[in-house]
């Protein structure tokens, strides 16, 4: 099977690469490889590699920039996934994209499930949901959009900005009042991997198992890298309101996803988040004989 990746810089992009199966003839692509907005470059690399499914993890992720760039966020979670569609449509090629939470407002209190009407509330989400539905609308039956949360790694995201803060802040301020569910990048890439090979169609949602605030997640960090010996202390980690730190983008306060409907397609369950982030930041321990880390 040949697998177009665009988005191959970023931590999904990696995660999918690192996890492709032994039989995929695989070719990732970066944002400067491939700018999946325009459609001349994007039908040549159609036309040259003749893929039977593009994973689209190209993405416009800083949400609080994307409220001063919204042309930006636009052309690459917009603009660029319409022109994905139209190109897999005329290539015959499956088309799997990845979207976000962040399409929710927060206000439902339970799990969103891929009925729960979308409400974004930031640029980022608006024009996430609108890369949805060009891309269901362009392709019905021929393409999934797999909505996660929270993507971190043990390079990227939530988990190594906290890392490198508590290397060099007297004390860390987390917001407590917002409530998601961490997703390690390597188990979305492998969930991505199983419902493209199973040309699973339609909308579907993915995280890690339980529930967690930005500051859970941030002491679970500190927990593990004591343990892990990544720090030798941490400062302490102090809870804050959404109020209490100010940001451009408005941000959902509970958007945790219902995943079921994914995990009965699969037969697999999503591992709890806890468990994920000490997989992930595990490869990070320094050696036992005190040497460097793997």
């Amino acid at each position: 099977m040949r697998v177009l990746i665009t988005g191959a810089g970023g931590q999904l992009g990696r995660a999918l690469a690192a996890a492709a199966p032994a039989l995929a003839q695989v070719r990732s692509l970066t944002r400067a490889q491939l700018d999946i907005a325009d459609a001349g470059a994007v039908r040549s690399v159609c036309a040259a590699f003749a893929p039977e499914l593009v994973i689209n993890a190209a993405a416009y992720t800083r949400v609080d920039d994307a409220e001063d760039a919204p042309e930006d966020a636009a052309r690459a979670n917009s603009i660029g996934p319409a022109v994905l569609a139209e190109a897999c449509r005329a290539a015959s090629a499956w088309l799997l994209h990845v979207s976000t939470d962040f399409v929710f407002d927060g206000r439902q209190g339970r799990p969103y499930d891929t009925q729960a009407e979308p409400n974004p509330l930031s640029v980022y989400g608006r024009t996430k949901l609108a890369g949805e539905a060009a891309i269901l609308r362009e392709l019905p039956g021929s393409a999934a959009v797999v909505r996660a949360s929270w993507l971190y790694s043990a390079d990227s995201g939530f988990a190594a900005r906290m890392l490198a803060l508590m290397r060099t802040r007297p004390q860390l301020r987390v917001v407590s009042d917002q409530v998601g569910a961490p997703t390690h990048a390597a188990g979305l890439a492998g969930t991505l991997w199983a419902l493209g090979t199973r040309r699973a169609a339609g909308l579907w949602h993915w995280c890690d198992s339980g529930v967690a605030s930005w500051y859970d997640f941030a002491v679970a960090i500190a927990e593990e890298a004591l343990r892990l010996k990544l720090l030798a202390a941490v400062p302490p980690i102090v809870p804050i309101g959404t109020a209490d730190y100010p940001t451009r983008a408005a941000r959902p306060s509970y958007s945790v996803l219902d995943k079921r409907a994914t995990e009965s397609l699969l037969g697999a369950a999503a591992p709890h988040w806890r468990t994920a982030l000490r997989a992930t930041l595990a490869p990070l321990a320094p050696l036992a004989d005190g040497g460097a880390g793997r």
